[in-house]
């Protein structure tokens, strides 16, 4: 048996997101019918981090098993069956066992918003347009305030699976950038954690963003780290302003 590592990149825009589903496009379900083909039977993938629908990654980690040795030039054979919007960045064996999903000690996510009056086509399916006001002390503060060890409960789904709600932050920082072809500057959250809950980097910034447009104060933010319910927290962002940065091993 060979374990095998694929290391991704895409485009969430026309993407149902990660996991596989009947009658829809996902990567899971590209990745697994190409390599069906590639191979001459079924691989199921493992992954470090699902991504839902219109979710990008620019780091994505995905594993699989095989009864043979890992096919040569294998991410090259599975571009040529994928679309423009999803690469195969390598593809390679690794030791017997590695899972993609369990080996993980971190992910990293990138939220990006474009903090400008008049909005700019380039970063229009990759950032989230914000032409309100945007206190930058107060979106550090934030930062801040969620490094460490939280009860997350306000900032995932009421309806969800988790049964475990605490998450350990390593990091999470806002950097100003320029936006693309220098028109504007885009605002990117950087936030590393062990593992996130569904919908937790985009309620987290919807709310932020709350806090830096003075529609909330900064104590009030805090205080939905110690397991207050969803619904006192802030919207959930848009999908296309998220990005799977990377994955820790």
């Amino acid at each position: 048996m060979t374990s095998v590592r694929l290391d991704l990149a895409y485009l969430g825009s026309r993407f149902a997101g990660w996991a596989a589903q009947p009658g829809v496009r996902t990567v899971q379900g590209e990745l697994e019918a190409a390599l069906e083909r590639i191979l001459g039977s079924p691989a199921r993938l493992t992954v470090a981090g699902r991504t839902d629908a219109g979710v990008h990654a620019w780091g994505q980690v995905a594993s699989f098993v095989i009864q043979r040795e890992a096919p040569p030039e294998l991410a090259r054979a599975l571009n040529s069956l994928t679309g423009q919007d999803l690469a195969v960045l390598s593809g390679q064996a690794v030791p017997d066992g590695f899972d993609a999903r369990r080996d993980a000690r971190s992910r990293t996510y990138c939220y990006r918003v474009l903090a400008e009056r008049t909005s700019n086509p380039f970063e229009a399916g990759v950032a989230l347009h914000w032409p309100y006001r945007v206190d930058e002390g107060a979106l550090g503060a934030c930062a801040d305030a969620v490094i460490g060890t939280h009860d997350f409960t306000a900032f995932t789904p009421t309806q969800t699976e988790h049964v475990r709600f605490e998450r350990d932050i390593l990091r999470a920082e806002w950097h100003e950038k320029p936006a693309a072809l220098g028109h504007g500057r885009v605002l990117e959250l950087w936030i590393e954690a062990d593992a996130f809950m569904r919908n937790m980097v985009r309620v987290l910034v919807g709310t932020m963003l709350e806090v830096a447009s003075a529609r909330r104060p900064i104590e009030n933010f805090a205080a939905l780290l110690e397991g207050a319910p969803r619904e006192r927290a802030g919207e959930t962002a848009p999908p296309h302003g998220l990005h799977l940065a990377s994955v820790r091993y």
